[in-house]
């Protein structure tokens, strides 16, 4: 098992990317110097080799600072820029060297696209577990992931929210009241936005969790899209559409974006949480091909193993996440609404059970569009 082994050209400076590669740096947004390092003079110090029974091994006074590359979805932005600070300073104190971070935030499936097509993420953290399946398909990433790192790779939980405008003047109180005649549903598209699988699962889900079977669910969420009267091509676009062109009665939405949105100042709507609802489980994993070409193995997971502690996992419950860690989710829980059943992507038989059967070419949401026109 490859999890937080010590890996002994950890300290060697990573090879500089390709000119194709730092293109797709600049491209995909590529933030430099969100932390600033503390070249601070390093004194000797010894610590104990992982590899052998007593000998110290010498940390010399000119360990060399290390860089990692986060790629996440738009997002995570507001934690990482309070988590990445705290692993710093940590990594400092333990190992005397200093560590920068490069940190890249956009769409999850874009950033998928870009670390496949060769932006060299050492971790990434994405909105959906299809996504991290992919970059494995495209062999940068191991079989089995998952069990590499905590939690099944698991770091941040949200469920689904209905956002309706100040006042709910439709009276959404639940799912089955987005197809009453003269509601109007914004969500994005699914085929082509990762944050929509989950509230197209949400949708499926709340019958079929329910008591209901496969026949309901396709006639209710057929329904419900015959009630949205524009499909935008990500998450992003369809709050547009709802906050800034003020189209549609109720938004389905990521709890924790409605939640930071209200931090912010930018959101005063009412939001409504199904007590039947999906527990929208983003993954996070090392990029295996990436850290042992760049010898970053040893730092990346120790900083993927830092995403779930405590003192990392609160800085998620600040901006909206339900903590996967039981401490923090104990010290949290007033902070959001009790969900009475939730049910999981292992309900549908895992991401690509769900992609064959509800959004490959020809399957149950391409005949939900045909019903649609």
């Amino acid at each position: 098992m490859r999890l937080f082994k010590a890996c002994s050209s950890w300290s060697q400076p990573w090879q500089k990317s390709s000119t194709r590669a730092r293109t797709l740096l600049v491209a995909a947004g590529l933030s430099v110097g969100a932390v600033v390092p503390v070249y601070a003079g390093m004194t000797s110090q010894t610590l104990q080799n992982p590899t052998s029974s007593s000998k110290p091994e010498l940390i010399s006074q000119n360990q060399k600072p290390l860089e990692l590359t986060l790629v996440s979805y738009a997002v995570t932005k507001e934690a990482y820029s309070k988590i990445i600070p705290l692993f710093v300073k940590k990594w400092k104190q333990e190992r005397k060297q200093d560590v920068t971070f490069r940190e890249s935030y956009g769409g999850s499936g874009s950033q998928t696209r870009a670390v496949i097509d060769g932006l060299e993420a050492d971790v990434v953290a994405l909105a959906l577990g299809q996504d991290v399946n992919q970059i494995q398909k495209a062999g940068l990433i191991g079989a089995n992931w998952e069990k590499e790192v905590p939690n099944n790779g698991i770091v941040t939980k949200s469920v689904v929210a209905l956002v309706t405008r100040k006042g709910n003047p439709k009276q959404i109180r639940d799912w089955n009241d987005l197809v009453k005649p003269g509601v109007s549903v914004i969500t994005a598209n699914p085929k082509t936005s990762g944050g929509a699988r989950w509230n197209f699962l949400g949708l499926w889900g709340s019958v079929t969790q329910s008591g209901g079977d496969d026949a309901k669910a396709l006639d209710y969420v057929s329904k419900v899209y015959k009630n949205t009267p524009v499909l935008p091509k990500d998450a992003r676009e369809a709050s547009d559409t709802f906050y800034k062109r003020n189209q549609g009665d109720v938004l389905l939405n990521y709890e924790n974006e409605e939640i930071l949105a209200k931090q912010k100042g930018e959101s005063n709507n009412d939001v409504v949480i199904p007590q039947v609802n999906i527990s929208i489980d983003a993954p996070v994993a090392v990029v295996d091909k990436v850290v042992d070409k760049r010898g970053t193995r040893q730092v990346a997971e120790a900083f993927v193993k830092f995403l779930f502690t405590p003192e990392a996992q609160r800085e998620f419950a600040k901006v909206g996440f339900r903590s996967v860690n039981s401490t923090v989710a104990g010290e949290t829980q007033n902070q959001f609404p009790k969900v009475g059943k939730l049910y999981t992507v292992s309900n549908f038989g895992g991401w690509d059970a769900v992609q064959k059967k509800f959004f490959a070419d020809g399957t149950v949401f391409d005949k939900i569009q045909g019903g649609r026109r």
